[in-house]
């Protein structure tokens, strides 16, 4: 593939990362509740892995297509931030080093992975705008199969997660852990956002079949 395009395509990739949204809401709360951000950008960045793996195989069109299957991923994933957004707001996030004993939280790690995944992978927005995206950058004349290329551009857009989910989190994990009172005000906040979040997923389809 061109240099350029490459290039091109990982700014692109980098302003939509950069936005906040729904990942960057689990990733506040993550960085405080939590011993380690790994697992929770891991599970996120496994989403966009999978929303890109969907793309290359065609799945992400066909759904695209399909109005009843993209109307129940949207409730799905619209529920599933509500309920997430629902529980910040009811259990503020808190540091969390250790349990009384001084060990690991137990199954944290893999609870975050799990609710990171589900956060991005049951977002259809993260589906469509990869498939709006990645297609754009490709050359179909190309010495590259056009697969390989998405794949591969797909990959790029993974790092750019990993790199900046990364320091979301952990700029909120080194900072509000200091601060007890701003760590629970955040943590509502990423509550408030998921729930709004839902919410606006369920209008915007309600909205858009009228």
């Amino acid at each position: 593939m061109a240099a350029g395009t490459v290039v091109a395509f990982w700014v692109v990739s980098l302003v939509f990362v950069l936005t906040p949204g729904a990942d960057w809401a689990y990733l506040l709360a993550a960085g405080v509740r939590h011993r380690s951000v790994v697992p929770a950008v891991g599970g996120l960045v496994a989403g966009h892995l999978l929303a890109t793996v969907a793309v290359a195989a065609g799945t992400a069109a066909l759904l695209a297509r399909i109005p009843a299957v993209m109307v129940g991923l949207t409730v799905a994933g619209a529920a599933y931030l509500v309920w997430l957004g629902g529980t910040a707001l009811l259990r503020p996030a808190a540091p969390q080093l250790a349990t009384p004993d001084g060990g690991p939280v137990p199954g944290s790690w893999l609870r975050q992975a799990g609710t990171g995944l589900g956060t991005s992978g049951l977002n259809p927005k993260v589906f469509l705008l990869i498939l709006a995206l990645l297609p754009q950058f490709t050359d179909p004349g190309g010495p590259w199969p056009v697969t390989a290329q998405i794949l591969f551009l797909g990959l790029v857009h993974v790092a750019n997660c990993a790199l900046v989910y990364l320091g979301v989190a952990t700029g909120a994990r080194v900072v509000l852990r200091a601060r007890p009172a701003a760590a629970t005000v955040v943590g509502r906040i990423s509550g408030v956002v998921m729930v709004g979040l839902g919410v606006a997923m369920v209008v915007g389809q309600l909205v858009h079949r009228v």
